[in-house]
């Protein structure tokens, strides 16, 4: 009976937590945008007000944890918090197709309307995402998750800054997408050196990242040739170094840069065709105003 009381606690203590920070942060992004706010090189009234929600909800997970431990976590498969966050990733690969291309610089056209769309609406996912995210871990004091968490504190933090220049700013926006190499390979090192060792090694996960950064982070940079040779002769020789001697293995390397293309494909042309139904509807009904 115990057992059962404190699993409704841990769950209303988790879900009320995220519920309250998920629908602050909406609100303060709808307001954001019903302002028709411009960017500034400083803050908004409504940044002062994103970074205090996430700064107190923040302090509320930590109360949470010590208090009930899980929130989410015991309700919910971990695949739900994984994959919100591998979308958002491949999302922000898509809404930068026009300023650094998908494959070496090299541009996408059809994906164009829809990252403009994306561009618009985009923080009510990336928020969800993140928020969901946050609460379904426990503040756990292990390096893997306070690494974990800092590395979200900090995508939260970039979620605060919208209507700002540090928001768009490319070396920054940068740093948040590259933490991923980090944080992924620790995670992937301290779960492969357990008993039960499972999913991907820390060596997938560092080369697999770091193959996005070749194909497409690097582009857009402004960096000269030079330095883009210069970062992929020092991506091969890594992996030559790395694989020499386990070669059999090197097939591990394109794995979740081929995840994230195929999924930016398939989450581009299904954008692509929301956005072309909608536009006939919006032309049926014209047509239909016309005509009355």
């Amino acid at each position: 009976m115990e057992t059962g009381r404190a699993h409704l606690l841990d769950t209303v203590y988790g879900l009320g937590g995220y519920a309250l920070h998920q629908v602050t942060i909406w609100g303060l992004i709808y307001y954001a945008q019903k302002s028709k706010l411009k960017y500034v090189s400083g803050l908004h009234k409504v940044n002062v007000m994103a970074l205090l929600a996430n700064a107190g909800f923040i302090g509320l997970h930590i109360l949470q944890t010590k208090v009930a431990y899980d929130g989410l976590a015991q309700d919910v498969h971990i695949l739900t918090s994984m994959g919100s966050v591998v979308i958002m990733l491949i999302m922000i690969l898509l809404i930068e197709n026009q300023r650094r291309g998908v494959v070496f610089g090299a541009k996408m056209p059809f994906m164009k309307e829809v990252a403009r769309a994306l561009r618009k609406y985009h923080g009510y996912y990336f928020s969800w995402a993140l928020i969901y995210t946050f609460w379904y871990h426990p503040i756990e004091v292990t390096s893997g998750h306070l690494l974990g968490t800092f590395y979200t504190i900090l995508i939260l933090l970039q979620g605060s800054l919208f209507f700002t220049r540090t928001h768009t700013n490319k070396w920054w926006t940068l740093a948040m997408e590259l933490l991923v190499v980090v944080h992924g390979t620790m995670v992937a090192w301290m779960v492969y050196q357990g008993d039960n060792p499972q999913g991907g090694t820390p060596a997938q996960f560092f080369f697999g990242f770091i193959t996005i950064f070749i194909i497409t982070q690097m582009h857009g940079l402004g960096l000269s040739k030079l330095a883009r040779w210069g970062f992929a002769l020092l991506y091969i020789g890594g992996i030559v170094f790395y694989y020499s001697g386990r070669w059999a293995e090197i097939a591990e390397v394109p794995r979740i840069a081929v995840v994230e293309y195929l999924g930016l494909i398939i989450i581009g042309l299904i954008g692509w065709l929301i956005l072309r139904i909608a536009a006939l509807f919006k032309s049926l009904r014209g047509n239909n105003s016309a005509t009355s």
